[in-house]
């Protein structure tokens, strides 16, 4: 009884030695020169801020994040449908086609209510601070030198 998980045992061990040797040749053999720009933090195209403190980053980087999430999660479903696209006939392709409208519906709404419009909330809390605060206590942020 054992001995049928015995070759599933040898396949996790392989796969175990497999991905520390990878990892331990990759650090040998890699050329290692590092520099400023190699060494500086990077997320998503924005240089990390610390804010000041009682302020939160912005909701829709997260909201972002999620719906990446949602549309690959999505591809995962079209793989095996378009597997067994043939065996499932004309009901496989309406019950895609409903998940796939109901897709799209989710993202044009998201794209109606400005959940893809990075600028606007960029913006908007300086124009506030600008029109609502004396110039004497402008909170004017700090912009990361480019070179």
């Amino acid at each position: 009884m054992l001995s049928d998980y015995l070759p599933i045992v040898i396949l996790g061990g392989l796969a175990l030695v497999f991905g520390v040797a990878s990892l331990a040749m990759s650090s040998v053999l890699r050329p290692n020169h590092p520099n400023p720009v190699k060494l500086s933090a990077y997320e998503c195209g924005n240089d990390p801020v610390r804010l000041p403190r009682g302020e939160r980053f912005n909701v829709k980087f997260y909201v972002v994040a999620m719906l990446f999430i949602i549309f690959d999660i999505e591809t995962i479903f079209l793989f095996p449908w378009a597997v067994t696209f043939r065996k499932l006939g004309l009901f496989g392709l309406v019950e895609m086609t409903v998940f796939i409208g109901l897709v799209f519906v989710a993202y044009a709404y998201i794209w109606r209510k400005g959940g893809f419009d990075w600028a606007q909330s960029a913006a908007a809390p300086l124009e506030h601070q600008i029109r609502t605060a004396p110039a004497s206590e402008l909170q004017v942020p700090e912009v990361a030198d480019a070179g």
